[in-house]
């Protein structure tokens, strides 16, 4: 079993979704093991990651409107305020979805489906550097 690990970082334009597949991609065919797990892990917790639809952006915009709805930026329902407004939603946010993902890979290519793609998903306001490992094991 081999191992490949590389870390990048993502600057983040505020409360966005950021299609990474392509970087996770590189990183997988440049690895040199053709067949194997690919995990991506956000080193964050106020962002996240989600494999979703990469097709119609409405998707993207639809989740993004839901969680707006769901987790409201609202000081006043909240005890942690350290950074601001977008803090505490932020820590719900990403602890409703994933800090990490898992893809397999053959042939040196993400098995991903047809319509989906990779996404860092940032909850804060204001631009980030969000750091994430990708680490693949196999053969």
């Amino acid at each position: 079993m081999n191992h490949h690990q590389k870390k990048i970082t993502v600057t983040t334009t505020g409360k966005s979704l950021h299609k990474i597949t392509s970087k996770v991609e590189s990183i997988v065919g440049q690895s040199g093991i053709e067949n194997g797990l690919c995990t991506v892990f956000v080193c964050h917790t106020s962002a996240s990651l989600i494999i979703q639809e990469n097709a119609d952006p409405d998707v993207l915009t639809d989740l993004s409107n839901f969680f707006k709805k769901l987790v409201p930026e609202d000081t006043s329902l909240y005890i942690h305020n350290a950074e601001g407004p977008d803090d505490m939603p932020a820590h719900i946010r990403s602890a409703l979805t994933k800090t990490s993902e898992q893809i397999p890979f053959n042939r040196g290519q993400l098995m991903l489906g047809t319509w989906q793609g990779i996404y860092l998903w940032e909850h804060r306001t204001r631009d980030q550097n969000r750091d994430l490992v990708i680490h693949l094991s196999g053969n």
